[in-house]
């Protein structure tokens, strides 16, 4: 089963809208928010090696592995996300 990379990593935060917060460490940090809200965060590894695994990112958002691969894929919006997480009870 593929990873998520970096490359996916951000095509999840864009899909989320998330604000990028670049820290002075080895990661920047997404912010998911919804109406106004923080309602997730994930880092994402600023490091040269672009295939560096992300695996800590769907547990973060509240997803199993397969469905942040389709969320980042584009099959999932952010739309069926709110409601995913919303039925778990994390908004």
């Amino acid at each position: 089963m593929p990873q998520i990379t970096r490359e996916l990593a951000l095509k999840i935060a864009k899909k989320l809208h998330a604000e990028i917060v670049e820290r002075g460490g080895a990661h920047d940090i997404a912010l998911v928010r919804h109406e106004g809200k923080l309602i997730a965060q994930f880092g994402i590894r600023r490091g040269s090696n672009k295939e560096a695994g992300h695996d800590h990112v769907p547990e973060q958002i509240f997803l199993r592995a397969r469905q942040a691969r389709l969320l980042g894929q584009c099959p999932l919006s952010r739309e069926e996300w709110v409601k995913i997480v919303a039925e778990k009870g994390m908004i």
